[in-house]
């Protein structure tokens, strides 16, 4: 067989992996692509043979400490031949030393854990048709109301790196509709959703307490008409599965969050919807 010849997907090209991606079952965001090229456009990678694409992964740097791994993808009638392996590793390299977090699949920690990686905790979605409420909560504002470096102040406290770029194209994105919750003139909760090849995600939904959390969802099912929401919550977080299946949601799939090393702690106890599988 030809060799796998692997290159850098140009932004322009991250739909392939994001399609391929559908493929498996992920359900991606209509515009996920051109946000996930944001942060680090040398960070997607394709394995080729004879021009064809067999292969994909992305292992984004969101600063020099920082970096996330998702879109592992080796095609089915490619599989067994030592791809994945040269793909994985070429992305791992990307890294050059940083910390590395995924969400993996479950059935595939061992493997993980052979490249050094990590179980954190398990990322749970979350998933089914939950009734929107007939108008937002009157306490609940748009979210590009809110000044922007108070957003990324808060989502400091939930993600191990700064992201401003890609939190700015995730909230402007076509499509995607944001919304906070402020108390006291301070920022409470604060959420995203977005359409996608199935129903909708939220993700992020960041909040103080679950009923701030709450109040936020309700406003952002209010701009869905109907179909499935999907909503990703740590499983470490008891009141974000709590908050999930008070909207009627069930289990629908699972993944385990890992790292390669240690990470800034993190209020998990306030994230109720993770951004995404992909990109952390």
């Amino acid at each position: 067989m030809t060799d796998l010849q692997i290159r850098n997907l140009r932004p322009d090209e991250i739909a392939l992996a994001v399609d391929w991606a559908a493929a498996e079952g992920w359900n991606p965001g209509l515009a996920d692509a051109a946000c996930f090229a944001v942060p680090d456009a040398q960070g997607f990678f394709v394995g080729e043979i004879d021009g064809e694409p067999v292969a994909t992964v992305s292992c984004v740097n969101y600063d020099h400490r920082f970096a996330f791994l998702g879109f592992y993808i080796v095609r089915e009638r490619f599989r067994g031949a030592g791809h994945g392996l040269r793909i994985w590793n070429e992305a791992i390299a990307h890294a050059d030393g940083r910390v590395i977090g995924l969400d993996g699949v479950v059935a595939q920690q061992d493997n993980y854990k052979r490249s050094g990686f990590q179980l954190a905790y398990a990322n749970i979605r979350y998933g089914g048709v939950a009734a929107a409420p007939p108008r937002p909560p009157a306490e609940v504002v748009p979210l590009d109301k809110v000044p922007f470096a108070i957003v990324e102040a808060d989502d400091a406290t939930v993600f191990p790196a700064p992201r401003s770029g890609f939190l700015r194209a995730w909230i402007d994105a076509s499509g995607h509709i944001g919304h906070a919750l402020l108390r006291d003139g301070r920022l409470a909760a604060w959420g995203v959703i977005r359409p996608c090849r199935t129903g909708y995600k939220i993700g992020p939904l960041v909040a103080d307490d679950r009923a701030a959390a709450e109040t936020v969802m309700q406003a952002l099912l209010v701009s869905t008409r109907g179909g499935d929401i999907f909503l990703d919550v740590p499983g470490v977080n008891r009141e974000a599965i709590a908050l999930a299946e008070s909207f009627g949601l069930m289990p629908v799939f699972e993944t385990a969050r890992m790292y390669t090393g240690p990470i800034p702690p993190l209020r998990i106890d306030r994230v109720f919807g993770v951004t995404s599988f992909e990109l952390g």
